[in-house]
Parts: C-alpha cells; sequence; structure tokens
C-alpha cells in the first residue's frame, strides 16, 4: 500500500471538539523516490522511498552507485512501499504528508521495545502460583511443570517459557489520523503505535 517514511516523536493528547484523544505525533517524510521497480525491469511494481540523510563516506559503494545512478542524495534509511500509482512518481520526487487525509485509516509498522530477558508472568501473563500454599516458599513466579509423562517423554514445541520479550518487527492497523500539519512534516495518528521514541515507522494506507 502507498505510505511513507517516518520517525516517531513521542504521544500527547488534544481536543476534538470537546473531546481530548491520545494522539501519537509521528515526523512522516519528506521522503525522496529513490528507485521506482516495474514488471519489465524487476518483475514486481513498488517505490523505493528513502527518508533522512546520510554522508557519501558512510555510504558503501554499491549503495552510492544506487543513488547516484537516480541522482538522489544517500538516504538513511531505505523502504519499498507497493500500491503507488507508477505513472505518477519518479526517482528524485518528493513525497510529503500531504499523501494522506484526515480521518484516513493506516497501519503503523516497527521494531517494538526490547524488554531484554523476561519471565512467564511479564511475557506471556502467567498468574503464577496464587499464594504460598501447597508448600510453595519461593517459587511464587515460576512457570511450573512443563515436561510430560513416559508419553511423549519431551517438552512440546511452543511450550511459553521465559525468554528474550520485544524487539520484533509489529504492525498495529485501522488508526485514524486525527491532524496534519504539513508545514512542520507532522501526523498526529490517534492511539499507541510500535517502537520507541526516534525510532523509524512505516506509515500505510
Amino acid at each position: 500500500m502507498p505510505g511513507l517514511l517516518g520517525k516517531k516523536l513521542g504521544m500527547t493528547s488534544i481536543y476534538v471538539g470537546d473531546r481530548v484523544v491520545p494522539v501519537t505525533v509521528v515526523e512522516a517524510g519528506p521522503c525522496k523516490v529513490v528507485d521506482v521497480k516495474t514488471k519489465d525491469k524487476d518483475g514486481y511494481e513498488a517505490v523505493q522511498l528513502g527518508y533522512g540523510s546520510k554522508k557519501e563516506k558512510n555510504v558503501n559503494k554499491p549503495m552510492l552507485g544506487h543513488f547516484r545512478k537516480n541522482n538522489v542524495e544517500p538516504a538513511a534509511v531505505l523502504r519499498e512501499f507497493k500500491g503507488f500509482d507508477l505513472a505518477e512518481v519518479k526517482a528524485g520526487d518528493t513525497l510529503t504528508v500531504e499523501v494522506f487525509e484526515i480521518g484516513e485509516m493506516v497501519s503503523v509498522s516497527s521494531n517494538s521495545k526490547g524488554k531484554g530477558f523476561q519471565g512467564v508472568m511479564r511475557r506471556h501473563g502467567f498468574g503464577g502460583v496464587g499464594g504460598t500454599t501447597h508448600g510453595q516458599s519461593n517459587r511464587l513466579r515460576a512457570p511450573g511443570s512443563i515436561g510430560q509423562s513416559s508419553d511423549p517423554s519431551r517438552v512440546l514445541k511452543g511450550t511459553r517459557m521465559a525468554g528474550r520479550m520485544g524487539g520484533k518487527r509489529v504492525t498495529t492497523k485501522g488508526l485514524r489520523i486525527i491532524r496534519i500539519d504539513p508545514d512542520k512534516n507532522i501526523l498526529m495518528i490517534k492511539g499507541a503505535i510500535p517502537g520507541s521514541i526516534n525510532s523509524i515507522v512505516e506509515i500505510k494506507k
């Protein structure tokens, strides 16, 4: 779907009429069109967008050649978006928040906050043993039994255990755009979106 790259700035709340609405503030774009993928040349149709800037000395030679071929300044982040009308975009164009409209529904993708190694209560919502009965004295947050009897005599795949939590790509759908500030490239999206402050997000229609 067509969309933009942006940076999550944080959350706040604004008045919409007489209601207070929680919003996430995103700096969306401006994004340069770095390349246009076509069926004839690449086997599929997409638009490659670049966000942010990068010094040429910090770009490897293959990527630098890619940018120079399309006469575009090196971008810090590259992502591909499908659904654009390829007849209306070409390499070097700049896309801004004006591709969106107030009230439009979007989905936002980003890497969620990494929370490190967590136990089963935090990671999966286990309830614990419910008190210190039945001889439980110091195992209140333990997962309990994980094994089977002699058949199948192993721990089943997918058993919920402690482990690394967060730090994965997450997509939140059905978010509504509440306000747009074209002068500052700001989108205000109702509700929370994945990622920490200053993380790169993909906003798609």
